[in-house]
């Protein structure tokens, strides 16, 4: 067999397998941009990616642009400004030196230039391919420095595209290169943005402290815990460099190691150095904790060689190994002397105990003089939630168990407006019955459980009666049922006459209604001598509500037609339905439990039923992210049906499934409008109106549960 012929790469092959080698995925042609805008002496760097950079890359500088006699040979290849001769590496200063990467992106993608140099009263735009122009420079507007614009990256490289399908990770990967530019050129602004998005992922301004910049682009907490390096040597028999640099302390931890390196001002990688650092913390921490490094070296031009690696990732050093050595020193010695002064952040706990809150004397809010420096709280009195924030709720830190969540389209502030909005009616009618039962609320309010309601957070529910509030650095249970009880009674006589109406989609007979709520009542109701009873009862009270119809609809907003049918109900909280399920029993209570011959009594007896129909009560449906989960579990068929018939069983088991499906679907939604209701409706209506009673203190309605300070006490004794 003949040996196979060797053959002449054509120019198009050849420039299009060295592109694939410079660039090899789209942060590699970010880099390159990058490195040229700062090699044109610019102030400001934007970046805009699509699609990971695939779809477009947009590098926009302040920079002293590009000459309109440069532009025919800009993306040739081996055409550059930064050197002349071979020799020129020595001493080379700029990032640039190859005249490859501009050519490559043209190859591997659609290159577009937009440029204008100080002095020209226009700028140009012209289009590249395969390294040379589409069309002649064209004269267009263009702000100072350049613009270049790399669209439909890899479109000839099939293979290449497939393998950068994760369009967020490339995109992650452009993210941290511009950071880590940002907090080494912190002479210079950076913005990166996706396409389309308003705000900036990183966006850092020109400032003169580099521990700022590190703070705007990775955060307070790298900030707060980094301690600032230096190093040197002056002896050239050894090693000749500058190293200066931030590197964290013992307090910090992190997952993966995140070092930023640059030697002579260039972003670069060094796995010897990276080694030697993570033995330093590895040796020196528990649990191999991994750092946050930044170091800057700098040494003479002639010392360093940059042309070693395609992308440039990598130069080789004089001296290497001494280098490395005494920066690992420094580093180490830096880090004994961090890890003795070393600080623990506490965790907060639960407790069981449940104590019953005091009366007022317990709170005390006293505002601050106006004009004075507060100062310092201690750690075991710092309120760490701000009644007014939604944040920190209980949610956030409990794992949802359904996928269906119920959707509610209007949001928190809309929701409290309207509730602002049902303010209390001065022009109420005028009956001193109702004057008197308003006083009886103001006389009897607990000023101090007032202040609890007025600036308290809601956390979440503890279970299907109690939430969990936190006031000041206290955490309490209420009662859910009796909160909205009360303030339901305090509503319905602040609005006294003034009620909007519920309108029911089908009117609903008193008596009936009275008949479904004796039964309810009545454990043996299949005696039909009770059932007569309940129905000669249920006769007289709706012969009795027809009677007071009036009344009810005219003070109370309660429709009772000449039939005796009720179609109408009160709007005592906007954005609240009662629960349609306890109708009957509030019929039964307003037949039953009024003294329809005394006012005061009447309208006491009346308010007080209508605040028990509307009050929060639990459902009649078990909840189903609790034990009344068991409630919806399909029932075993009996043994002996499945052996009489197989075929039978399983279409009855077919059906008993799709049934509790359905309940138990009925039951999530429910249970989420309560609770819904509960955060958004029940307490910034309590913010705004709720005068508590001082029967709430003793009865069980609140109960502090702990409060920081006696965590803090269980956390010494630990």
């Amino acid at each position: 067999m003949e040996p196979p012929q060797i053959q002449r790469l054509s120019e198009s092959v050849v420039n299009r397998i060295a592109a694939g080698e410079v660039i090899q995925r789209p942060v590699s042609a970010v880099k390159e941009l990058l490195e040229n805008s700062l090699d044109a002496a610019a102030s400001s760097v934007n970046l805009l990616i699509k699609d990971g950079g695939l779809k477009l890359i947009q590098v926009s500088d302040d920079g002293h642009g590009i000459r309109f006699e440069d532009l025919p040979i800009l993306c040739e290849r081996h055409t550059t400004s930064k050197l002349s001769a071979f020799e020129d590496l020595q001493r080379i200063k700029s990032m640039g030196f190859r005249g490859e990467a501009l050519a490559s992106m043209t190859y591997v993608g659609h290159v577009t230039v937009t440029t204008i140099t100080n002095g020209q009263l226009h700028g140009y735009r012209v289009s590249y391919r395969d390294g040379l122009m589409e069309h002649e420079p064209k004269p267009c507007a263009a702000v100072k420095g350049t613009q270049i614009m790399v669209e439909n990256l890899f479109y000839n490289m099939a293979a290449r595209r497939k393998t950068l399908q994760n369009s967020s990770d490339d995109y992650s990967k452009i993210v941290d290169l511009v950071s880590r530019f940002a907090i080494h050129h912190i002479n210079v602004s950076f913005s990166c943005r996706k396409h389309g998005a308003v705000r900036a992922d990183v966006h850092t301004a020109a400032t003169t402290s580099r521990l700022h910049a590190i703070k705007s682009v990775y955060g307070v907490s790298v900030a707060h815990n980094l301690i600032e390096i230096e190093a040197s040597d002056n002896d050239p028999s050894t090693s000749v460099f500058e190293m200066h640099g931030y590197m964290s302390n013992a307090n910090y931890s992190a997952k993966k190691i995140t070092m930023v390196l640059f030697i002579n001002d260039r972003l670069v990688e060094c796995s010897a150095l990276k080694r030697a650092i993570e033995i330093v913390y590895a040796a020196t921490l528990p649990k191999a904790s991994k750092p946050f490094i930044y170091i800057s070296i700098v040494l003479p031009p002639e010392n360093i060689d940059v042309n070693v690696h395609p992308t440039k990732r990598e130069v080789s050093l004089l001296n290497q190994e001494v280098i490395i050595e005494k920066i690992q020193s420094v580093v180490e010695s830096t880090l004994r002397s961090s890890n003795e002064e070393r600080t623990f952040q506490e965790q907060t706990a639960g407790q069981s105990s449940l104590p019953r809150i005091n009366t007022s004397k317990e709170v005390n809010l006293s505002p601050m003089p106006t004009g004075s420096r507060s100062s310092k709280v201690p750690v075991n009195k710092l309120v760490r939630t701000d009644s007014l924030d939604p944040v920190g709720r209980l949610h956030a830190y409990t794992q949802i168990m359904s996928g269906r969540h119920l959707e509610k389209s209007a949001s928190l502030n809309a929701v409290r407006s309207l509730v602002r909005q049902r303010r209390n009616p001065k022009d109420s009618l005028e009956l001193t019955s109702v004057q008197e039962l308003l006083d009886e609320i103001n006389n009897n309010c607990n000023p101090g459980m007032m202040d609890i309601v007025r600036h308290c957070t809601y956390v979440g529910m503890a279970d299907d009666v109690f939430a969990l509030l936190q006031h000041n650095t206290h955490l309490y249970l209420a009662n859910v049922v009796n909160l909205s009880k009360e303030l339901m009674y305090q509503q319905v006589l602040s609005r006294f006459g003034h009620f909007n109406a519920i309108q029911l989609n089908d009117p609903v007979p008193l008596k009936d209604l009275i008949i479904l709520a004796l039964k309810e009542e009545d454990v043996d109701s299949e005696c039909n001598d009770d059932d007569n009873l309940k129905e000669k009862i249920a006769e007289m009270n709706t012969e009795l509500l027809k009677q007071k119809a009036e009344m009810l609809e005219e003070y109370f907003g309660i429709h009772i037609d000449e039939h005796g049918n009720v179609s109408r109900l009160p709007v005592i909280l906007d954005q609240y339905t009662p629960d349609m399920d306890r109708v009957p029993e509030f019929a039964l209570c307003l037949g039953n439990d009024v003294d329809w011959e005394d006012e005061k009594n009447c309208i006491q007896a009346v308010s007080a039923a209508l605040g028990n129909f509307y009050a929060m009560h639990p459902l009649m449906l078990p909840n189903p992210s609790g034990e009344g989960l068991l409630f919806y579990k399909k029932r075993k068929l009996m043994d002996g049906y499945a052996e009489e018939s197989t075929c039978d069983n399983t279409g009855s088991d077919v059906i008993d499934n799709k049934v509790e499906h359905e309940l138990l679907s009925e039951a999530e939604t429910a249970w989420a409008q309560r609770e819904w209701s509960i955060q958004h409706v029940l307490f910034p209506s309590m913010r705004l109106f709720f005068k508590p009673p001082v029967s709430m203190a003793n009865d069980g309605t609140f109960v502090k549960v702990t409060s920081l300070e006696k965590l803090y006490k269980i956390f010494e004794r630990c």
